[in-house]
């Protein structure tokens, strides 16, 4: 069953994602919220809705105030402003439980052996397979795979109306097509652009199961890389599932660093999981 997606929405002047899914405030952007007064914001909107977890996003320099209110720092980028500014990845826990992975053993075994992968490029794309950018025209068809694949995720992919809107603003979605299928789309992935900070998430990876083990998800990376260094972009960094090795992988091979992980921060595949940040700067 596919789940209703969270909201996203300005509230104390920031931008925030927040939903009972995955059970937590995500601050996306601190805008034009009062650092001082918005920590204390967030937790009474939190505990007022039930959440169990806030996670912040936060330009180093200004995490301060969300220390001091029982945040901890979970990850980092650096130069992900505009390649200058280090972010921040922070989580306050309002359950205590929600702060242990009860796989936390298997996460580390997974990042070490991504971490173990030397950078390579991608293997020759097989001739029945096609890489290229989605249009307007795929938004059904994307959907119906990203149904497939995430019976729940914390933005609605499942909506072709949501898909189109955010392909015309700041979002690139790549796919790669099967001729052998009459050109259908078998894999999927985009590049979500912040366009003011000059970085860029890699993220939305679906691969339909009878295709998976084919590295198609490399190629994809490879082509979003090349396309969003022609944009601009300094910074390029995802959020990968902990205990997926496929993805950890990917992004090791592709030259990604590994800066931490985000205990159970997503519900993204019908439960809470716990999230990997790897990011690669362009030079």
């Amino acid at each position: 069953m596919i789940s209703t997606p969270d909201i996203i929405e300005t509230r104390f002047g920031a931008l925030l994602q927040h939903g009972p899914f995955s059970r937590r405030i995500y601050l996306m952007k601190i805008g034009e919220a009062d650092p001082s007064e918005l920590p204390h914001q967030l937790e009474e909107m939190a505990r007022r809705k039930g959440y169990t977890k806030i996670f912040a996003k936060l330009p180093k320099g200004s995490e301060g105030e969300f220390v001091a209110n029982g945040y901890r720092i979970e990850a980092s980028v650096p130069g992900f402003y505009r390649g200058d500014t280090e972010a921040l990845f922070l989580a306050r826990y309002l359950d205590p439980a929600r702060a242990e992975s009860p796989d936390a053993a298997e996460m580390a075994r997974i990042v070490e052996l991504a971490s173990g992968k030397p950078a390579a490029a991608p293997p020759p794309l097989p001739a029945e397979f096609t890489l290229r950018a989605c249009t307007r025209d795929d938004v059904e068809a994307m959907a119906a795979i990203y149904r497939e694949v995430f019976p729940t995720y914390p933005f609605p992919i499942h909506d072709p109306a949501w898909l189109l809107e955010t392909m015309e603003s700041h979002i690139d979605y790549f796919g790669i097509e099967d001729a052998q299928q009459g050109g259908r789309l078998v894999a999927l992935a985009s590049s979500e652009m912040d366009l003011d900070g000059l970085n860029v998430e890699m993220t939305d990876f679906a691969t339909l199961p009878g295709f998976r083990g084919r590295n198609l998800s490399l190629h994809l990376l490879a082509e979003m890389e090349a396309a969003m260094h022609r944009k601009g972009m300094r910074t390029a960094y995802t959020i990968a599932r902990a205990m997926s090795p496929g993805m950890n992988i990917t992004f090791a091979r592709a030259g990604y660093r590994f800066s931490g992980t985000l205990v159970m921060n997503t519900n993204i595949s019908g439960g809470i999981e716990s999230m990997n940040v790897w990011y690669r700067n362009f030079s």
